[in-house]
């Protein structure tokens, strides 16, 4: 792929899309910055297995089954069976298992169970070949129970449904199938974490653990280099390691440093130390997101999914994002939030535009495309936060998007529709900006709150938090002001865009019949409902020949509510006001209105376009001299979603 001609699509399958990102500064990196990023990328494709295992107990011995059939099957490779279970396969791979990535449901195979089951017996003797090639003992009976054993997990959509369920009145716990608790219920899991220390500077609890009980005891299995993950947790140090010898300064070093002594005791205050020294490292073009970090998967939010992203600094687009942090104590006195729960004094608040250079984990196929460290609410107080926003990710977005008729078809406004395309993606990337860097980085907590007080409604409030606080500055005069947009009225395609994502665009990405489970879909849900619902005539849903649109009739007043809902959100998070989050989360958040769930689904239907997109990454390969040192590495986007897939199964398997 040339510069000129690169091809950001790769393959459509289901709901999805891979794309390729282009790391634009890699070729521009000194030989030492593109040996650090190597190693870092190495360390960031180690973690993959233990994303697949936390996200179920069965993951890793699906894949293996799925791979080894997909790789020795000798039948007819272009019937309907295969061709609908090679989709299967491809489904597994982008969700980092066998539950949907965004909706959390388990994937149905388009196959039956007949397919499989044929392919038992060349299945079992190709793993045991692989097994004997491995030094490893060989129980064919094992095997072949292992076997029967996945197929009622795969095929009975029944048992172990929900990869993370978030009902109201269930068993949070024993109903979720995510691999973070073994044994234990809510209440037990609960009160365990209810004893924990509370001091104002506590770790976060429970972040790097499974909870399991063990002779009616509860207990924490820690995941480190000597513990639980250590196979995988010990590459992942190996490579850090490695990339200490090509750090930009010295304080790179000793963020390293810090981080694999976190991965070598498992201590959270070593995971804390880590975290500080890494908001305080501003200093040179490289950096990296590696650890347990967002706790997204885990219906208590206490569990850190592994995540990690190798980036490169955009110098330019950092401009924009700086002129932000720049400003961040001004927006944070003139928040319309009580003055008690606002920061007197705003610490260390930095925000980067970066290129991604590898995803891995959590942030693989699919990734975010803005985020805010450290979570902890104490370090952030006292510290500051590192925001970025992923600029390639961004570019490949909209590349894709090009002329696929959505604009055409669910805005009927001219006048809106001339915003869309004059402000929607430097305004997209603004309300990044701002969620980022100020919303999640504004606030506090009062004295004596419990930071997981708000409990299983957390992430829905804090994602509602900071969206809110982007919403309510992309709308002020300041954006003008600091040059962030040249038209006072730039704002107005976000706000259309945001409401009409958060009413209707985003339910194409729900099954129907099912509830909104996902943190960021309740909070878009929960912020543009509110406002439909509380503002009159402000914001409307209305029908045109037989299809919705939405009207937005006053802006000035569509951004005064969420200022109401901002200063309650920052309320709720500020008090821990468990009930009124919990009120606010149920009412607005989680039903699906039907008729209008069918009539999206009927449109984006006939505008074939993919609810959901992900990521394959580009190929770094060392380039040695003839004495066998390191001459250069190069960066490959030529290869495809399906050999990436293979490849990363046969060399960073650690678990299996």
């Amino acid at each position: 792929m040339t510069q000129d001609k690169f091809n950001y699509i790769d393959e459509r399958f289901a709901d999805l899309q891979l794309l390729h990102y282009r790391v634009n500064g890699f070729e521009k990196l000194t030989l030492q910055q593109k040996c650090m990023v190597y190693c870092l990328a190495k360390a960031t494709l180690y973690g993959r297995d233990i994303t697949f295992d936390q996200q179920g107990a069965y993951n890793l011995r699906i894949r293996r089954l799925l791979e080894t059939i997909y790789e020795q099957y000798q039948g007819d490779r272009e019937s309907s069976d295969f061709k609908a279970f090679e989709v299967y396969l491809k489904r597994v791979w982008f969700s980092n298992g066998i539950y949907h990535h965004y909706g959390c449901e388990k994937i149905a195979p388009g196959f039956p169970m007949e397919f499989l089951l044929k392919q038992k017996e060349e299945c079992c003797n190709a793993m045991a070949q692989k097994l004997k090639a491995q030094g490893k003992d060989v129980d064919m009976d094992a095997l072949d129970k292992g076997f029967d054993e996945l197929m009622p997990v795969i095929f009975d959509m029944e048992m172990l449904p929900k990869r993370v369920n978030k009902a109201a009145g269930d068993d949070l716990v024993v109903s979720s199938a995510c691999n973070f608790y073994s044994g234990v219920t809510q209440a037990e899991a609960e009160e365990y974490y209810s004893k924990k220390s509370d001091e104002r500077q506590q770790p976060s609890w429970g972040l790097n653990s499974t909870l399991v009980k063990r002779d009616g005891e509860v207990v924490e299995d820690v995941w480190k280099a000597d513990g639980r993950y250590g196979e995988a947790i010990k590459k992942i140090c190996m490579w850090l390691k490695k990339a200490e010898q090509y750090a930009e300064n010295l304080q790179q070093k000793d963020v390293i440093d810090k981080l694999v002594r976190y991965y070598e005791t498992g201590d959270l205050r070593d995971f804390d130390d880590y975290s500080i020294e890494w908001v305080k490292c501003q200093d040179g073009k490289i950096d990296f997101i590696n650890g347990f970090i967002e706790v997204y998967g885990d219906p208590l939010a206490l569990k850190g999914t592994w995540e990690g992203i190798v980036e490169i600094q955009d110098e330019e687009a950092t401009k924009r994002t700086q002129t932000i942090s720049n400003n961040a104590q001004w927006f944070e006195d003139h928040s319309p939030v009580d003055k008690r729960f606002k920061k007197s004094v705003v610490k260390g608040v930095t925000a980067k535009a970066i290129e991604a250079a590898m995803l891995g984990g959590e942030e693989y196929p699919s990734s975010a495309i803005g985020i805010n460290l450290p979570n902890a609410d104490w370090i952030r107080a006292e510290h500051g936060s590192k925001s970025v926003t992923i600029t390639n990710l961004t570019h490949a977005y909209d590349e894709a998007a090009a002329g696929n008729g959505f604009d055409d078809e669910f805005i009927d406004d001219p006048q809106v529709r001339q915003w869309v395309k004059e402000w929607g993606s430097l305004c997209d990337d603004l309300h990044t900006d701002l969620h980022e860097c100020l919303g999640h980085g504004s606030g506090q907590l009062l004295e004596g709150v419990d930071p997981d007080s708000l409990k299983a409604y957390g992430n829905t409030i804090e994602e509602a938090r900071a969206d809110l606080f982007g919403l309510y500055y992309i709308a002020d005069r300041k954006m003008v002001e600091l040059g962030l947009l040249s038209d006072e009225e730039a704002y107005k395609s976000q706000y259309y865009k945001y409401m009409l994502n958060g009413l209707m665009t985003q339910l194409v990405r729900i099954t129907p019949g099912q509830h909104i489970e996902e943190a960021h879909m309740r909070n878009r849900a929960l912020i543009a409902r509110w406002a439909l619902s509380h503002g009159n005539d402000v914001v409307a849903l209305e029908k045109v020949n037989g299809k919705t649109f939405l009207r937005i009739n006053d802006y000035g007043r569509l951004r005064d509510l969420f200022a109401q809902l901002l200063a309650e959100v920052q309320r709720i998070k500020s008090e821990g006001d468990y009930e009124a989050a919990r009120e606010l989360v149920e009412n607005y958040a989680v039903k699906v209105d039907e008729t209008l769930h069918q009539e999206v689904l009927s449109r984006y239907e006939h505008l074939n376009i993919a609810p959901y997109k992900g990521f394959v990454n580009p190929r770094l390969t060392v380039v040695e001299n003839a004495d066998g040192k390191v001459a250069d590495i190069t960066i490959d986007y030529s290869e495809t979603y399906t050999s990436q897939m293979l490849r990363y199964s046969k060399e960073y398997a650690t678990l299996i």
